[in-house]
């Protein structure tokens, strides 16, 4: 769908204020009726917005979500080039987690979205961008001489991705980001050497 600016506006006001919406502290089912409500929208713009309903703003919203993950990470996350920096990036995360509270509004919506075409790619998309970030920065801390060019860089992508995302849903559960300062702190020791020994890819 071609937009013109108003357009895109609307639309972007449409999908934020949903987004807002399920970030609250009890989000319940979100109605297209609540979404008028808060975005000052009649149910024909959101048809026009979003003509496959209900399921199709939730799949926008999630994008959104998703690019705010990492947006809410940067500029730390795409500069992972020094120790200090991979500190400041730990810092970003938990405190977006600290301020979310134990409200996971990515987790809410896929589960919303559920096997919705597009929802699980809107997820892989946005783990396989944030392997990246993380993947390249171990890669140029090995350039420089501060990670040994036996630890493998992917897996241990994977590693701080897992743990962040076992993070969040231990937050969710306990209200507490202690579990995700713990695996930050145990990975960015394990990183250092201090600790524990390098992760290497299996034979």
């Amino acid at each position: 769908m071609k937009l013109t600016s108003k357009g895109k506006a609307t639309r972007n006001r449409i999908i934020k204020g949903a987004a807002t919406h399920l970030r609250s502290d009890e989000p319940g089912t979100m109605t297209l009726e609540d979404v008028q409500s808060i975005t000052g929208t009649s149910r024909g713009q959101l048809f026009h917005y979003f003509p496959g309903g209900k399921e199709e703003l939730l799949l926008a919203v999630a994008r959104h979500e998703a690019d705010q993950v990492l947006d809410d990470q940067q500029p730390h996350l795409g500069a992972l080039r020094s120790w200090s920096a991979w500190e400041r990036w730990r810092e970003s995360v938990l405190a977006r987690y600290r301020l979310q509270g134990a409200n996971c509004p990515l987790g809410t919506l896929m589960d919303a979205v559920g096997n919705t075409p597009g929802a699980a790619e809107v997820s892989q998309s946005l783990l396989a961008r944030w392997q990246g970030f993380i993947a390249a920065g171990v890669r140029e801390m090995q350039a420089a001489g501060e990670i040994t060019n036996d630890v493998d860089a992917e897996r241990t992508a994977i590693a701080f991705i897992t743990g962040i995302q076992g993070g969040v849903q231990m937050l969710r559960v306990t209200g507490s980001i202690d579990h995700l300062e713990a695996m930050f702190d145990v990975l960015l020791a394990h990183l250092r050497g201090t600790n524990l020994a390098p992760v290497t890819s299996p034979l």
